[in-house]
């Protein structure tokens, strides 16, 4: 380490005493680990096209320079008195005088006398950020260093260390202290400079602040990989492991240290995907040739130049998830990404594709012969039986008994925040709209997601809330040029226009209107199949699809039905009397138990909705599958009631259907699982026939409904429903229809709802606007300085404060729910606690409506009391700390605040409000 004095050497970035052994790690070694990685990464780690992007009109000899110097002078402010007197985290006293002490014998005298008045003032991170300011870095590259623990400064630290010159230079008077601390700093900021290829700081080039964020990402992963001691927990593979004390910078062969902990920590493969050819590719990847929609949708992708953001609206059935995973291919290798998130609106369709995917990647895999990576993201993602047997990347062998190479791996380095980093990831919206969502550590996010093809499912199931962060969110990707592929079935043409133009703005600024291209009807176009592509500056939108038309189209009897529960359950049987499968969808939870309970006895009947227990409701959608599914062994005659969950992506058919009113597009999507398959019906069930109920008169939909949905979107509904909608024709005319205000005129009575719905609409963007980071700022002034800063709730800590800011969900409790008797204790399916591993009883969870917890910190201060005393060893369990259990009684039942709840494995969580006289 030529050009540094013991003095530079001494100085530590971490200790601890870890099993009676002190350990410590020099400063200058974690600055060149860091170093070497952040530069490893760049070459070798992130994809082509984020390469690409990050130089971003400089050259690579430029960002090869700026790269190395970030990574080595992250830590650059802990060469300050201000940090280097920290305490042990542990308390071990002894390593922290032992440290002060050989400090003091290095030349930093007095040292071990010093009491700062104020040295929480300046973190590390800010201090490094102060430094590099006064050696004249620019400002752009001094905030990553400022920001590098999540979180960049509100502004330049300019007055920094005049104002706590203490703090950096050991006192505020003292002249030989402070020329010692200047000499040092000095020192270490000449070897890092000259490590990093420059000659003099006028030579470090400044960046944008798209640039910034992924330098900042990248910067972030690095450090956190370069602190990374050891890739297991159970320490047998070492990766960037601390020192005795009693050694030193020069018995670390830091060249043999980098190399073997990259051996050891890169266990995935990089995905090269190669050219599609379309019917080759459909045959390979599920056996059977591109069928029409399919052909011609990945024949026009694969004629684009740049592509950008494409939307696909087609119906359900047609196999739109085959041409998004083609597409993935084409995407890939046209724009130089390397991997694929996927984004779903629940847990259950994620885990539905997650399936689809992993299918498809393992035939990557096997053709390429390497192992990929692949991430489950959601909640309940431990409990995934496809995505937990999985083998593990550390574990994986070259070749298989039968002599196969390339597989699909989990590898859990990149767990937490560092999840999607992953290169293939299937998660549910939510990870995709916290890209937008003010956040410490966001920049993982811009850097995991930025180097990924995007594809977005069931686009038409977000909410106007939602929508704000998916324009957001579209914005950045499309400044970061991400290939995104939006599906959907049912899409307002003003939806669609707004995602084209919140990518447009993000990938050319606001003047992309100077050079865009598309045809004079692009904004009303309401043909059905549709592709729209953006290719660069120019929208092309393919709504020809030669043989389609011998497939379709088929008609949909739709009849209005207004009839009591007990009426329309007997309406429901003499319609199966015959044979059959009918599905109800509902829209209230509590609509569909009552109707469940009833249906006759002797009448096969199943309820699905989202207040069952988590593994029942597994076991419940795999029984569907298996009874109604493609292929599945259809029952006789059976009734499905079920609320939302059944109308998205579960492959299931019914003969004859009955909805709830809702939004046209809704409706749509439950008619998609209507004669879905092409098998033999019942005879009196062989005309597809829809039942729509809830409307008392027009404009009358009841509290119930109109709680759920607008009523506007309700009236709109009902009056452009006919009894009769021919499929798929009709499906984007009538969607286009509800959702557009022009049509508005045609219906007397509705300017108050329309009004409603407007403010509702305001009311929803302003509530979205607060948590939400900018608009990409290319100019060249704009730092990330201040780019995270809010003043609302907290949401870094809390995963689930995180997913309810995006979604704008009502804050609701899970709880493990089990049973309590004077016998003992037992999870519902009567296995007893005590018997039980921890993992299981973390599967048992349900979520206790809103309704129910109106104040929800006394509701968790009542169930913390309740947990801890039925079962404090919780505490002490990985799976279980933390946990809130819902004790019920012997009959299953538990009295709340005033509600009753009662549990039952046939119709779920139900509550009552206790009478008042009680």
């Amino acid at each position: 380490m030529t050009g540094l004095t013991k003095r530079e050497q001494i100085l530590w970035a971490k200790k601890k005493t870890e099993e009676g052994n002190q350990l410590w790690l020099p400063l200058i070694t974690h600055l060149i680990d860091t170093q070497n990685v952040i530069n490893w990464l760049f070459n070798h780690w992130i994809s082509d096209g984020q390469h690409q992007l990050i130089e971003n009109g400089h050259s690579d000899e430029e960002f090869q320079k700026l790269i190395k110097f970030i990574g080595f002078f992250h830590d650059i402010g802990k060469a300050t008195p201000a940090f280097q007197i920290k305490p042990s985290y542990n308390g071990d006293r002894s390593i922290d005088y032992e440290i002060i002490e050989r400090l003091v014998r290095s030349g930093f005298t007095e040292l071990d006398d010093l009491s700062l008045m104020s040295p929480s003032k300046s973190p590390h991170a800010e201090a490094g950020e102060a430094i590099l300011e006064n050696f004249g870095v620019p400002v752009s590259v001094g905030a990553i260093i400022g920001g590098h623990h999540g979180k960049p400064l509100q502004n330049i630290p300019k007055n920094q260390i005049n104002d706590y010159t203490a703090n950096y230079y050991q006192s505020d008077i003292d002249r030989v202290a402070q020329k010692r601390w200047k000499q040092t700093q000095a020192d270490i900021f000449k070897y890092g400079l000259k490590s990093s290829g420059y000659e003099n700081v006028d030579q470090i080039i400044s960046v944008d602040q798209p640039q910034a964020v992924l330098l900042e990402g990248l910067l972030i992963m690095a450090d956190w990989l370069a602190s990374s001691e050891y890739l297991n927990d159970d320490r047998s593979k070492p990766l960037f492991p601390l020192i005795k004390l009693n050694q030193s910078c020069s018995d670390i062969d830091m060249s043999n240290r980098f190399e073997s902990a990259i051996e050891t920590w890169n266990l995935s493969d990089k995905w090269e995907p190669e050219m599609v050819l379309d019917d080759d590719s459909y045959k390979s990847r599920w056996g059977f040739n591109a069928r029409p929609v399919q052909k011609v949708m990945t024949s026009a992708i694969q004629n684009t130049d740049d592509p950008g953001i494409i939307i696909i609206e087609a119906p359900m059935g047609i196999g739109k998830t085959e041409i998004a995973l083609i597409a993935a291919e084409q995407l890939a290798f046209k724009t130089g990404e390397d991997g694929v998130f996927i984004g779903l609106p629940t847990q259950a369709t994620t885990n539905a594709m997650f399936n689809r995917v992993n299918d498809w990647l393992e035939k990557l895999a096997e053709n390429q012969s390497e192992n990929f990576s692949i991430k489950l993201m959601h909640g309940k993602a431990q409990f995934n039986k496809n995505y937990q047997n999985l083998p593990s990347a550390s574990n994986i062998n070259d070749a298989d008994d039968l002599g196969h190479t390339g597989s699909v791996i989990i590898n859990s380095w990149f767990s937490g925040k560092k999840s999607i980093l992953t290169k293939f990831t299937v998660g549910t919206i939510d990870n995709l709209l916290l890209l937008g969502l003010k956040q410490k550590h966001l920049f993982l996010k811009h850097l995991g997601l930025s180097g990924k093809v995007v594809i977005i499912d069931e686009a038409h199931a977000y909410n106007s809330y939602m929508d704000q962060y998916l324009y957001k969110v579209i914005n950045w990707l499309g400044a970061y040029h991400v290939p995104i592929v939006i599906l959907s079935a049912t899409l307002p043409k003003e939806k669609r226009n707004q995602l084209l133009i919140a990518y447009l703005k993000g990938k050319f600024g606001r003047k992309y209107k100077q050079n865009f291209k598309a045809s004079k009807d692009w904004q009303t176009m309401q043909a059905y199949p549709l592709l729209s592509l953006l290719d660069g500056d120019k929208l092309m939108q393919v709504s020809n699809f030669p043989g389609q038309s011998d497939q379709l189209p088929s008609k949909l009897r739709v009849e209005r039905l207004n009839l009591d529960d007990q009426a329309l359950v007997l309406h429901i049987l003499n319609k199966i009397s015959s044979g059959g499968v009918a599905g109800v969808i509902v829209n209230t939870v509590k609509r569909a138990q009552q109707l469940a309970k009833l249906v006759p006895k002797d009448t096969k009947m199943m309820l699905i909705h989202s207040a069952f227990l988590s593994p029942e409701r597994e076991k419940q959608e795999e029984v569907l599958q298996s009874l109604i599914g493609k292929n599945g062994q259809r029952p006789s005659k059976m009734i499905v009631i079920g609320t939302q969950v059944l109308e998205q992506s579960l492959d299931i058919d019914f003969d004859i259907l009955y909805t709830d009113i809702a939004p046209m597009d809704l409706i749509l999507q439950r008619v998609g699982r209507l004669h879905r398959h092409q098998i033999n019906r019942p005879q009196l069930l062989e005309i597809p026939r829809l039942y729509v109920m809830g409307i008392n008169s027009f404009g009358d939909y009841g509290d119930a409904n109109q709680s759920v949905y607008p009523k506007y979107l309700l009236l709109k509904t009902d009056y452009f429903l006919k009894t009769e909608i021919t499929l798929p024709n009709d499906i984007s005319k009538l969607v286009q229809k509800v959702y557009d205000p022009q049509n508005d005129n045609q219906i007397t009575g509705i300017s108050d709802a329309k009004a409603e719905f407007d403010n509702n609409i305001e009311i929803e963007k302003h509530k979205a606007n607060v948590f939400q980071i900018d608009k990409p700022n290319r100019r060249e002034s704009a730092t990330i300085h201040g780019w995270l800063n809010r003043s609302q709730v907290d949401v870094d800590k809390d995963e689930q404060k995180a997913n309810a800011a995006v979604r704008d969900i009502k804050e609701t409790l899970e709880v493990i729910l089990l049973r309590h008797t004077k016998k003992g204790d037992f999870l519902l399916d009567g296995r007893r606690l005590a018997d039980t591993d921890p993992q299981e009883i973390d599967r048992q969870t349900i979520r206790i409506p809103a309704a129910v917890t109106p104040r929800i910190d006394k509701a968790i201060d009542t169930l913390e009391n309740l947990t801890s005393k039925y079962y404090p060893q919780w505490q002490e369990s990985k799976w279980l700390k933390g946990a809130l259990a819902l004790p019920l009684d012997e009959k299953l039942s538990a009295k709340f605040d005033k509600w009753t709840l009662k549990y039952s494995s046939k119709f779920g969580l139900s509550y009552e409000k206790e009478d008042k006289d009680d």
